[in-house]
């Protein structure tokens, strides 16, 4: 099957820290090399290409002369400073030997979580494209600690992606697509190339991480696909062992095809349903269900269980009575109120809490399915 890069507009290209870097000998330039050759045709082509790297940490860790040693977390930044020096000089020098200029964003986890830095930093990466500069995103290494950070780069590319209104991710990773099981433990697992819809049956395809210098695997990686997926982009997961990986990928080289959603959400709630992590929970009855599903608001009525120190405005994640996440959005109160209303009726509200109150929960407006629900109901807003 032939997937041609040539058709996209706007392109994301997320690449592994294995295939960047090299533990004993560092940055893989002439890997890097032709790489910078396939974006600079794309973008001869007429796209606008967007790369998320990783590689800091592994590089400086190789400058640095650290070995295969677990670091403490003032070490990997430390690694992660040396090491972006070096990565974005090496990005400045492959694409400014095709002709390319490139411009170094660093994120964090708030930049894409909170909704002013997140239409900061678009701004700044539009600006970058129309000045026809490539951007290379990577996490800011440097500051994010556990509690703050994306913890892989799957899922930042896939924000990124989305965030820029990409019709096309491309993850470039040590394995050349999805397969049933993990190739590495089942050898009979069979490979899988076209995916319409990210259902329970293909998450539980994901698996851990295939390499030491990698923090994802294939779990993380479904996990950028229901994001891009839900807004309209379309992404591929393609082996990057190769030279040239992208070429190969429209020359018919394996490769796994996840289709956009046919009814993706978009402007808003993009940005809603993209969030990495939810501040908190509200497990909902049936009746509250079928009532998501039909295009309604959550009312409290339909809330049997509030967990989470969320306040009004954040983003949470509604369950079903099973466990399992039917969507996401704004909440209207925050978690103490969400707990004293709780099951109650409308009229009931502002007896409790002394005012008057919101008959939503979460407001339709502000509400967006989870992936597999998204082709069923289409819940779009500006």
């Amino acid at each position: 099957m032939s997937l041609s890069l040539q058709v996209y507009r706007r392109i994301t290209v997320k690449i592994g820290s294995a295939l960047l870097v090299d533990r004993s000998k560092g940055l893989r330039r002439e890997w890097l090399s032709a790489l910078v050759d396939d974006i600079a045709e794309l973008v001869e082509g007429g796209a606008d290409v967007l790369v998320v790297s990783s590689g800091a940490i592994a590089l400086g860790r190789t400058i640095l002369g650290i070995g295969k040693r677990s670091l403490k977390l003032e070490e990997s930044q430390a690694a992660a400073a040396v090491g972006q020096i070096a990565l974005a000089g090496a990005w400045s020098d492959e694409l400014g030997r095709k002709g390319l200029r490139s411009g170094q964003i660093l994120v964090t986890l708030g930049d894409t979580e909170e909704r002013r830095r997140y239409l900061n930093a678009r701004a700044t990466i539009s600006t970058l494209l129309k000045m026809k500069a490539v951007p290379i995103i990577n996490e800011n290494d440097t500051v994010a600690t556990t509690e703050i950070r994306y913890g892989d780069n799957d899922r930042l590319a896939a924000r990124v992606a989305t965030m820029m209104g990409a019709d096309l991710l491309v993850l470039l990773s040590d394995i050349d697509g999805l397969y049933s099981a993990s190739p590495a433990i089942d050898p009979n697992a069979r490979f899988i190339p076209m995916v319409d819809r990210i259902t329970p049956e293909i998450d539980a395809m994901g698996g851990g991480a295939a390499s030491e210098l990698s923090r994802g695997g294939m779990r993380t990686k479904l996990d950028a696909g229901k994001i891009a997926t839900m807004a309209g982009t379309s992404m591929i997961i393609a082996s990057g062992k190769r030279l040239n990986p992208l070429a190969a990928i429209t020359r018919g080289e394996r490769a796994t095809y996840f289709r956009a959603s046919t009814k993706p959400v978009k402007g808003f709630k993009t940005w809603i349903a993209g969030n990495l992590e939810p501040a908190g929970r509200l497990t909902v009855d049936a009746g509250a269900v079928g009532a998501l599903m039909s295009g309604k608001s959550l009312l409290p009525a339909g809330v049997k269980l509030v967990s989470g120190a969320f306040s009004r405005g954040d983003t949470v994640a509604v369950l079903t009575p099973e466990g399992r996440e039917i969507a996401r959005g704004l909440v209207a109160y925050d978690a103490a109120d969400a707990v004293r209303i709780a099951g109650l009726k409308t009229s009931e509200i502002a007896g409790i809490l002394g005012h008057e109150a919101r008959a939503a929960m979460i407001h339709r407006d502000d509400l967006v399915l989870s992936a597999e629900h998204t082709d069923t109901v289409a819940l779009t807003g500006s």
